[in-house]
């Protein structure tokens, strides 16, 4: 569904960074990586962190009362100035009022304001106490009492980084709300005067100039609310844009891939087992999706160890018995090769393996089948989207774990076919929340059950204290023939400082059990990697361990223990995955999640919810609720994906308000004409919306 191009009156807003003026390439560089884009309404969208009031005036008697830190400002007289005599000196103003002394010192003298000794001053900055006297070191605002007018009273304080500093970010903030103009309203105007809400320009301008904000006693009100009518402009852009995606999706040709059932009823026959009601249930959503002409695009959302894998499966089977091919795409080489592992040993249709460590005649080989079609199954990793690989009819495409992808990479892969038909798979549970932003586009296929034969796994919550009686355990264990993963904490979201705290546990275990210990982390090679999980899959190695490289696609069935140190540092949805890698046998499984000593109550009780339940569904309800939905893989825990402005709790309460008047205009006006189409349009742009069609082959 075309529109047309942003209007002239917002293209500045469109424009880079490095296109305002009084900005320099390189602050504007700077600019660009603070606002995560190049874009000048990017930089707009960077918004304050806190807003520091200097407002009231104190005298320095009351000064006295305030706590080390609290922020003190006070019209002063300069009584003595003591200047340094070396670099390492700072300088010394000694200052009076009608109530007491202040001294006041300070280094870099020619950032700030140096009085001569007899003039009033404004002064702001974050107090001190020595010898029961008040003090100020390190001040942020020193100004002659004459020029008061030009005081930051109310400091918005932004995002920085090496080498920029926010006098550059106020003056290209303030360039860049220049260029705003008078734009029409795409919110509903009830809904506006409701709220109170200012227009989209007063808002932008209240946070990053608050000197504009109206004499109240309390600013805040007014921000909060500037901060919720941003926040449900970026909504109202996704969900529209989400809306356009599914109407897109309704009209485009697809291909009918029906099938007879034959390779079907072959699997089920190898696969011993009778398919559970979840996902009876879900097959025949897939079937019925598949046999339609419009292609398919759904999400398979399933707990850990729901039977996600055999839903795939018989989709991939229908898919060639309709004549096409199917591939499967997982993110690491362990998971592809398990996924083909299994296939092999259900069906008997041809597939080709695909990844980075199949070179050389093997690759050329496996290439040449995709190719000419006599691989019906195409089985890998990234490798599978890449130059060079051609389909000869790839009608579905199955993404195992798809957020762990770039939406550039599942478009590759969607691609390689002609109205290629889509299934993404994750285990990782989605709230509610998320599955209205992120997948609104997409039908939604849940696994809520567990197939027979998955032991519940008993969850227990332990201090890092107690190491020694966990250890005592731990020893037992390993004399009654028990396999254990040992996994350690997650560290600044670095592999390497991750890697590093695995080898030096590693050896510590050593030291404690013996040489039965594997390591396994990402720091070491495919093959170094694969040979310590094989070697703990036989049992040659009793405990292993691990960073979290064995969040998926490790199916160890002997193992029954899973200990995660410092537990607090992981997310809910997490931890639930790798607790998941115990209890996949017969035998009675234990998850110990061990927490600093120092953890917070807060913590605690997010541990305690894991203890008390294995309810993915509720975990990732509660994970979401306390810290935001995160990437979903687990390597940024907190924040909205895809949202700067709409924090989780705007998100919440403004959700379905948006999702309402979105699809109210779009069944009323699906074209988006007339004034708010016009409106809308323009909000599309401004958000990096306007191209839903992006969504309809990506997931």
């Amino acid at each position: 569904m075309p529109f047309s191009s942003a209007s002239l009156q917002i293209t500045p807003l469109l424009a880079p960074i490095d296109s305002l003026a009084g900005i320099s390439p390189r602050h504007a560089s700077l600019l660009a990586k603070i606002s995560g884009n190049k874009r000048v309404i990017d930089l707009l969208f960077t918004l304050p962190e806190k807003l520091i009031d200097r407002r009231k005036l104190m005298s320095i008697a009351e000064g006295q009362q305030l706590m080390a830190g609290d922020v003190f400002t006070a019209h002063v007289r300069v009584t003595g100035i003591r200047k340094p005599t070396r670099k390492s000196q700072p300088t010394i103003l000694s200052t009076q009022d009608d109530t007491g002394r202040l001294d006041i010192t300070f280094f870099q003298k020619g950032r700030l304001y140096l009085p001569v000794e007899g003039t009033e001053i404004l002064v702001s900055g974050k107090v001190g106490h020595y010898h029961d006297r008040l003090t100020l070191s390190r001040p942020d605002h020193i100004i002659s009492w004459e020029k008061k007018d030009k005081f930051p009273w109310l400091e918005p304080v932004w995002p920085l980084t090496a080498g920029l500093f926010p006098s550059t970010v106020k003056r290209a903030m303030h360039a860049a709300l220049a260029l705003i103009p008078a734009l029409p309203e795409w919110l509903d105007p009830p809904l506006v005067q409701k709220k109170q809400w200012p227009s989209f320009k007063d808002a932008l301008t209240f946070l990053h100039c608050p000197e504009t904000l109206p004499q109240t006693e309390d600013p805040t009100p007014i921000l909060e609310r500037a901060r919720t009518r941003l926040a449900a402009d970026e909504i109202l852009a996704d969900q529209l844009c989400l809306g356009l995606a599914r109407m897109q999706a309704q009209t485009r040709p697809g291909r009918a891939f029906k099938g007879d059932g034959s390779l079907r009823k072959e699997l089920l026959s190898r696969f011993g087992f009778p398919p559970t009601e979840a996902q009876k249930r879900v097959i025949n959503e897939i079937a019925a999706d598949m046999q339609k002409a419009t292609p398919m695009m759904r999400l398979l959302q399933g707990d850990v160890g729901a039977g996600k894998t055999f839903v795939a499966m018989m989709a991939m089977l229908q898919a060639v018995e309709a004549g096409a091919q199917a591939a499967l795409m997982a993110p690491t080489e362990i998971l592809a090769q398990q996924h083909a592992a299994t296939f092999a040993k259900l069906s008997s249709v041809p597939f080709v393996f695909l990844s980075g460590s199949v070179k050389g005649k093997a690759r050329r080989n496996g290439l040449q089948q995709i190719a000419d079609g006599s691989a019906r199954i195409a089985i890998g990793t990234h490798a599978l989207f890449q130059d060079g690989v051609e389909f000869a009819d790839l009608g579905l495409a199955v993404i195992d774990e798809q957020h762990r992808f770039g939406v550039e990479q599942r478009m590759k892969l969607a691609d390689k076919g002609s109205a290629t038909d889509l299934l993404v798979m994750t285990a990782t549970p989605i709230p509610r929340t998320l599955q209205l932003t992120e997948w609104g586009e997409m039908s939604v296929s849940r696994l809520d059950g567990k197939p027979a034969g998955r032991q519940p796994v008993k969850t227990t919550v332990h201090s890092m204290s107690m190491m020694d009686d966990i250890l005592a355990g731990i020893q037992r264990a390993l004399k009654q023939g028990k396999q254990i993963f040992w996994v350690c904490p997650l560290i600044e979201e670095s592999e390497t400082q991750s890697a590093a705290a695995a080898e030096e546990r590693c050896a510590e275990l050593i030291k404690y059990f013996g040489p039965c210990i594997g390591l396994a982390h990402g720091k070491q090679d495919i093959e170094t990697r694969q040979n310590a999980l094989e070697a703990f899959r036989t049992g040659e190695t009793r405990l292993l361990v691990a960073t979290t490289v064995i969040e998926v696609g490790v199916d160890i069935p002997n193992a029954t223990i899973m200990v995660i140190e410092q537990a607090e540092r992981f997310g809910l949805a997490q931890l639930h995955q790798l607790r998941g890698r115990v209890g996949r046998g017969a035998e009675h499984s234990f998850c110990l999640l061990l927490h600093s000593d120092e953890t917070t109550i807060t913590a605690q009780r997010r541990l305690h919810l894991l203890r008390d339940t294995e309810d993915g569904f509720l975990i990732a309800d509660e994970d979401f609720r306390i810290r935001g939905g995160g990437d979903l893989a687990g390597s940024r825990q907190s924040g909205m994906p895809g949202f700067r402005l709409a924090d989780p709790l705007r998100l919440s309460l403004l959700l379905t308000a948006m999702t309402h008047d979105c699809r109210r205009e779009l069944t009323r006006n699906p074209s988006l004409t007339g004034s708010r189409g016009t409106a809308l349009q323009e909000l599309l742009h401004i958000f990096d919306r306007s191209t839903p069609e992006r969504l309809l082959i990506s997931g």
